[in-house]
């Protein structure tokens, strides 16, 4: 079901067409790729992504303080392409998601001091986007609904926040529960090359070190989970999108881009 994206500088980029709908249909491929950090694509990389698959915006999910610590990325030198930082931290300074100027490598990351329950620490985190950033929620499926070229959303992994804003625009685009599920836990085919990535950065070296590498993998739980308490609490991922500003052109708009 998953078309993965083969690149030397990154390990978990794949199309997601090809995807069935709950009314026959499948999503189409070449409009929205999701990934890792594109931090360290090669001029190859850029050349296929740019002019073969014809990327032209680039959705990130990295707080503020990632973005600074890992530098500006190859295709920030790229003239077609758009980039649309929506971090899923409340950013409290200039340049990080703490509530301080400076840079705090302690609040970063997304999975650090969870001790709850593992299918509730991580379904919780989950609603922390929608809780403290449903603006940067609403702003990347936006900006993924963009018709002049292909899109891409990203993190760190291309796990976590990512597989939020992908099962919430699958949603949106009537993707079957299922095979929305499989295309978040398709991450773990590839969580040690991954892992192995991001513990090449000092900005998550650190903390991947504390936790061993299976508390780190992608399971259905999670995620139905977190699409479930969103279909009890608020009828479902589309009504609590349209309390916070989705608008019914906004649905149109995506579906447009992912099945039209």
């Amino acid at each position: 079901m998953n078309s993965w994206i083969d690149l030397q500088g990154a390990v978990n980029a794949r199309d997601l067409g090809g995807l069935p709908t709950k009314d026959g249909r499948t999503t189409r491929p070449g409009r929205v790729f999701r990934s890792d950090n594109l931090q360290g694509l090669t001029d190859g990389d850029v050349t296929r992504l740019v002019g073969e698959l014809k990327l032209r915006h680039i959705v990130d999910l990295r707080s503020h303080a990632e973005v600074a610590l890992e530098g500006p990325g190859p295709l920030t030198r790229v003239a077609e392409v758009t980039h649309h930082n929506h971090s899923f931290f409340a950013e409290g300074g200039e340049h990080t998601d703490a509530e301080a100027d400076s840079i705090d490598a302690d609040r970063v990351l997304p999975w650090q001091e969870r001790r709850l329950d593992e299918e509730l620490r991580v379904s919780g985190f989950y609603f922390g986007y929608l809780r403290d950033r449903p603006d940067s929620v609403v702003g990347a499926l936006r900006a993924l609904s963009l018709d002049d070229g292909a899109a891409i959303v990203h993190c760190a992994a291309g796990k976590d926040r990512t597989g939020v804003v992908c099962a919430l625009a699958l949603e949106v685009a009537e993707v079957t529960r299922e095979a929305i599920v499989a295309d978040y836990v398709a991450t773990g085919e590839r969580m040690d090359k991954v892992l192995a990535r991001l513990r090449a950065s000092a900005t998550y070296r650190d903390d991947l070190d504390s936790r061993p590498a299976d508390d780190h993998m992608p399971r259905p739980r999670y995620l139905e989970q977190f699409l479930g308490v969103l279909d009890d609490r608020f009828g479902g991922p589309l009504e609590w999108l349209g309390a916070h500003g989705w608008t019914d052109r906004d649905s149109a708009a995506l579906r447009a881009r992912l099945l039209g």
